[in-house]
């Protein structure tokens, strides 16, 4: 091949690449020109479905596009964001992710085929919400405290707490109960809150981790006994319940369950500006952050740094996947 040949081709090619780039371009500068689709990784009904569909009908807004949330459940959320981690990075395809997928699954679960730091672009922190550590009417117990003396004058093994599965924000955060206290409540694994909250209200379990939203509901109906909320505050929507944190002996305990929005890794820089930009107006929106309130939640304050958060996260459950000996299976 002559060097004029070779020459030609060249600028062939980069003249190939050059159109492709400024349509690359043209098209993340005018997005979105079409609806987006919002993966939640849980069936519909849950916390993270909910923040979904509040965000969506806000982003929307902002937007001035539709946006449709589709439930993508199973395997602990994981498959709704392996779909994000692999789709075209071309802002049309987003998730709301929580803590368990984007941080614990990995940890514990080898089939786990994303690496959360690498695979998605963080936009921004939407909103965190409270775990409650609740007692059965019949279990006696009805503050923190007497939790505390019942576990330290029992025998090892004596008592026990129930979750929504092994590994799960809320099995996790009851160690870190465990630990701040000096405690050993075993841990009883259920399949998902529903099982749980039957068996607390019936007395079968005495104790067990919640999600505020979940277990909210069963004390104000006087069914289960709300011991504190796993958080350093109270909760503004239950003022009420005072954080364990308030009680000594928990001082340690500060934990919840977030939601954030994620796009696939490499989203053009235009794209993720637009997504913040209006991610931003919403979580400064009144009636989002009404709506947020209403279901337990509280909203992120705008700018924080979404890779620097996913790290102190996945340091603080590495430590407590560790602590509860939870081997990846």
């Amino acid at each position: 091949m002559t060097s004029s040949c070779l020459l030609r081709r060249t600028l062939a090619a980069l003249a190939v690449t050059a159109s492709f780039c400024a349509v690359s371009t043209s098209a993340a500068q005018s997005y979105p020109e079409r609806p987006i689709t919002i993966v939640v990784g849980y069936p519909a009904g849950g916390s993270v479905d909910l923040t979904a569909r509040l965000l969506s009908e806000e982003l929307a807004t902002q937007l001035g596009q539709s946006i449709v949330v589709e439930n993508a459940g199973g395997a602990g959320g994981t498959i709704g964001a392996q779909r994000v981690a692999r789709a075209n990075p071309d802002g049309y395809t987003l998730l709301v992710g929580s803590t368990n997928e984007m941080v614990i699954a990995g940890m514990i679960n080898s089939a786990v085929r994303y690496d959360s730091a690498k695979d998605f672009t963080p936009i921004g922190m939407i909103a965190s919400q409270p775990m409650l550590l609740a007692a059965s009417k019949t279990s006696g117990v009805t503050s923190a405290q007497e939790y505390l003396d019942k576990l330290k004058s029992g025998e090892p093994g004596q008592y026990n707490f129930g979750s929504s599965g092994i590994g799960t924000t809320l099995h996790l955060a009851g160690e870190m109960i465990n630990e701040s206290t000096g405690t050993k409540a075993e841990h009883v694994p259920y399949r998902g809150v529903a099982p749980l909250v039957t068996d607390l209200i019936s007395g079968q379990l005495n104790y067990g981790v919640l999600v505020l939203s979940s277990g909210l509901p069963q004390v104000k109906g006087d069914k289960i006994v709300a011991l504190g909320v796993t958080e350093k505050k109270r909760s503004a929507v239950a003022p009420d319940i005072p954080s364990l944190s308030e009680t000594p002996g928990f001082e340690q305990v500060d934990i919840n369950v977030w939601f954030g929005l994620y796009g696939p890794a490499k989203l053009p820089e235009p794209v993720v500006t637009r997504l913040n930009e209006a991610l931003t107006a919403v979580l400064k929106s009144d009636a989002f952050r009404t709506k947020m309130s209403e279901s337990g939640a509280t909203l992120y304050e705008p700018g924080i740094d979404g890779a620097r958060f996913l790290a102190s996260e996945t340091e603080k459950y590495g430590r407590l996947v560790k602590l509860a000996n939870i081997e990846p299976n």
